[in-house]
This record gives C-alpha cells, sequence and structure tokens, in this order.
C-alpha cells in the first residue's frame, strides 16, 4: 500500500440531470479537486469515473472517484476501489451532502454512523467499516414541509449558488490539507468560528 495515497470518494447521482442538485456536492468537490490537478475523469473498471494526481510534487497522490451508480447504491464502487487501489478504509475521505448542518458549513469527521444518508449506509455495509473520513458539506434543512428526499434532489437555489463556488473551494482545501497533514490539522482550519 503506498501511504502517500489517498482515495476522495464524491457522492452524487450520474447523469446531467442531477449534476447541480444539492445531492450532488460530493461530485462537484471532486470536479473542483479534479481542475487543480489538471486531472480528467475516465471511466474505471469499479463503476467510477476517476482521476488522479498529486496537489504539488512529491506531496501525496489522491485519487478523485465519482461512483457511476445511483447515490443509494455507492458502497460497491467504494469497496471496488478500495480493493483496486490496495487501500486500507483509514485512506478513504466520503465526500457528502448534510441535511443536518446550516447551508455553507462544512464538518471534517472520522467515523461514526451514517446519520440516515443511504450512500453512507451503503458505503458502511460494503467496506465493513464506518472508520473512514467524511466531509459534511451542510445543505440545510427543506423549507416547509418539502420531503428532504425531494429537496436534495432539487438544484441549489440562486442565493445559495452565489456562496456555492466558495464552500466547494474550502471543502477542497480541506482534503488537500487532511491528505498533506491529517485530519486534526483540517479540523483546526475549518472548524473554527
Amino acid at each position: 500500500m503506498d501511504e502517500n495515497l489517498w482515495l476522495v470518494v464524491g457522492l452524487g447521482n450520474p447523469g446531467p440531470g442531477y449534476a447541480g442538485n444539492r445531492h450532488n456536492v460530493g461530485h462537484m468537490v471532486a470536479a473542483v479537486l479534479a481542475d487543480r490537478l489538471s486531472a480528467n475523469f475516465k471511466n474505471h473498471k469499479t463503476n467510477s469515473a476517476v482521476a488522479e494526481g498529486r496537489s504539488f510534487p512529491g506531496g501525496p497522490k489522491l485519487v478523485l472517484a465519482k461512483p457511476s451508480t445511483y447515490m443509494n447504491v455507492s458502497g460497491g464502487p467504494v469497496a471496488a476501489l478500495l480493493r483496486f487501489y490496495s487501500l486500507e478504509p483509514d485512506r478513504l475521505i466520503v465526500v457528502h451532502d448534510d441535511l443536518d448542518l446550516p447551508f455553507d458549513t462544512l464538518k471534517i469527521k472520522v467515523g461514526g454512523g451514517h446519520g440516515g444518508h443511504n450512500g453512507l449506509r451503503d458505503i458502511i455495509a460494503a467496506t465493513g467499516t464506518k472508520e473512514f473520513v467524511r466531509i459534511r458539506i451542510g445543505i440545510g434543512r427543506p423549507p416547509g414541509r418539502q420531503d428532504a428526499a425531494d429537496f436534495v434532489l432539487h438544484d441549489f437555489g440562486k442565493d445559495e449558488r452565489a456562496i456555492l463556488p466558495t464552500l466547494l473551494t474550502d471543502a477542497a482545501d480541506a482534503i488537500e490539507l487532511i491528505a498533506a497533514e491529517g485530519v486534526t490539522a483540517a479540523q483546526q482550519k475549518f472548524h473554527s468560528p
């Protein structure tokens, strides 16, 4: 196993109809990172689109992946990617939307439950562990009585879209910091008020 290698999985749903959805914020972060690394996503035999690169010469190698499956069945591709790259789950960073965090909030954690997130639930089931890094990107709660499933499958609103690029950049920065200096360093930087 390459100790300088991290697997970064951005969760979302496949296809252009879902591209701007709140549920696809993980895919969006992976795209920001791929642009930084001048890496292009290519179809991979793990049922994912994969891009690889380094933030700086000699720095950690990042394998960026967007499962080609729907969110609720992300576990198979993630487990296959870990096997393909001979990585343990402690080298996995999963980027996902989080209804329980206000919009424009970023939290980093290791382990824990799935919190009702079906993508995380499937990854935990497929890998047999909860012990991986999560980048939780707050999308807020649905307004009024709107169903949560309906809310996550809608695009960000106009005001949110104005702030979204900064949020995606912060998440990409956090991932690069985790890979270079560890989770604690990233938490200290991004969890401070």
